[in-house]
């Protein structure tokens, strides 16, 4: 698993905790920007909510407890920035649970879903503790073909 430098750890870890302690707003705006990028995105989400439109997703409960759970992966990547290799079978489960669903591994590329504000040295060290995350979620992509044909 790739490192982070400790200027990007600190630039991540200060970012973090500059948006307070109820972070789903903060997932609804990346969603928000996410789905704008890749509308296609949308049609992953079945809940009994319509979403039919990307508001009425973004309000519905189940998307937000989603959301919910998305910004505690990211709390507990940012908690173990130190040594993120511990989050790693984590990562491929996760991974493994969002092929069954559709996802693809394109869905993550690298995407311009960070606000205005992430800027510089500050969005380079959350795409690249981005990078990381998403390489462990991919090798359970990868994993999880492998059993299927075992």
């Amino acid at each position: 698993m790739e490192k982070l430098t400790e200027k990007e750890k600190e630039l991540i870890r200060v970012s973090w905790e500059s948006l307070g302690k109820n972070k789903v707003p903060h997932g609804v705006v990346m969603f928000s920007r996410l789905f704008e990028l890749e509308p296609a995105l949308l049609n992953l989400f079945h809940y009994n909510t319509n979403c039919g439109t990307t508001q009425d997703c973004l309000s519905s409960p189940e998307f937000l407890d989603h959301v919910t759970k998305v910004m505690l992966v990211i709390d507990a990547a940012v908690s173990h920035l130190d040594n993120l290799h511990t989050l790693e079978d984590f990562l491929l489960n996760l991974g493994k649970k969002h092929q069954a669903v559709g996802v693809n591994t394109q869905s993550f590329a690298e995407q311009n879903f960070l606000g205005q504000g992430y800027t510089g040295p500050l969005r380079q060290a959350w795409l690249n503790m981005y990078t990381i995350v998403v390489a462990a979620m991919s090798r359970g992509w990868a994993k999880n073909g492998e059993h299927k044909t075992d």
